[in-house]
């Protein structure tokens, strides 16, 4: 019990690095716009890498489907959907702030309501009122991680003449945090999918991906069209013929790749968490996907001319989101 523990930690913490460095590949995109670049990805993320991995792992995937309760099938579309909308505002929220702090506000928010609900709601019987307690603390440091990552980029602005709106930058990523986190109750509820699949014989790592596939056909939706509007009305769709097209497709590609190879690390190590997993489990995976954006963000010069005070804020966010995932490592059953 304790092995499979450890190797569901591994395997949510190699969840958390490729979902932290998925918008990397983005930085060496050129003379595309971002609904250019968000297009691809979208179909490679949420439509095509999904149902790829559920055929080649789960057999009789649609006789899984079909015996799936309706309360089931209509969680996984209402909380698809909504995680949808999260998923655009994601991709603008990072756009507008930056991948350092786009992501720490974003998975910061959407890390405490994707934990505490299907904590609360479906808590099990053996959880003490101590790793309560615990729990509520490491989301607490967090959220103070959090806050300290956007006083940083608040210095930032200021000293750099940043133009972004950075107010509304802030709470186009806040709104996106509360959306998201239906990602993961969306696979909190459809446990009753990943148990008939494991009634026919899917191995439980596997499991999750007979979700994965409906919970993104929504969230495709929503950003192949918003996508396709922006095409439309800023008249981008002519940078597809650009000269870099190869390799601005292929770094897209990537982006979606590393995006449902993250989700898919994280499914099968929170089946392998037991019934924490889609709580402190996904804490975990959030946290440690912002340290990852973050260092990814430092690397790639976002925070090259930022002032000494602005990093050394950074700096303390990062470090309060490492203690907290450790606390909430600690704390897993």
């Amino acid at each position: 019990m304790a092995n499979a523990s450890l190797e569901g930690l591994g395997l949510v913490l190699a969840g958390g690095i490729a979902q932290g460095a998925f918008m990397a590949p983005s930085k060496w995109i050129r003379n595309w716009a971002w609904e250019n670049y968000w297009l691809v990805f979208s179909f490679t993320s949420y439509l095509i890498t999904p149902w790829l991995l559920a055929f080649l792992t789960i057999p009789r995937l649609f006789d899984i489907y079909a015996g799936s309760s309706a309360a089931s099938l209509i969680s996984v579309g209402i909380f698809g959907s909504a995680w949808g909308v999260g998923a655009v505002t994601f991709g603008l929220g990072v756009d507008a702030l930056g991948v350092a702090l786009g992501f720490a506000i974003i998975l910061g928010v959407a890390t405490t309501v994707g934990t505490l609900v299907p904590l609360f709601i479906a808590m099990p019987p053996n959880f003490s009122s101590r790793q309560l307690q615990l729990t509520v603390l490491s989301l607490a440091v967090m959220l103070g991680g959090v806050v300290l990552c956007s006083f940083a980029g608040k210095w930032k602005e200021r000293r750099l003449s940043i133009t972004t709106n950075y107010n509304r930058g802030v709470l186009i990523c806040v709104a996106s945090g509360v959306l998201s986190a239906c990602g993961n109750l969306g696979f909190s509820f459809a446990s009753s999918i990943t148990k008939r699949a494991s009634e026919f014989g899917v191995p439980e790592a596997l499991a999750p991906n007979a979700v994965w596939t409906l919970l993104t056909v929504p969230l495709f939706l929503c950003n192949f069209g918003f996508a396709l509007f922006l095409l439309k009305k800023n008249r981008t769709g002519v940078n597809f013929r650009v000269t870099s097209w190869r390799r601005n497709f292929t770094l897209a590609v990537s982006m979606g790749a590393l995006w449902m190879g993250g989700l898919s690390f994280y499914g099968s190590g929170a089946r392998k968490l037991g019934q924490m997993g889609t709580s402190l489990g996904f804490a975990i995976f959030m946290s440690s996907a912002v340290l990852v954006a973050s260092t990814v963000g430092i690397a790639t010069g976002e925070w090259r001319n930022a002032p000494g005070k602005a990093m050394k804020q950074m700096s303390m966010g990062v470090f309060l989101l490492l203690v907290a995932i450790c606390c909430l490592a600690l704390n897993r059953q």
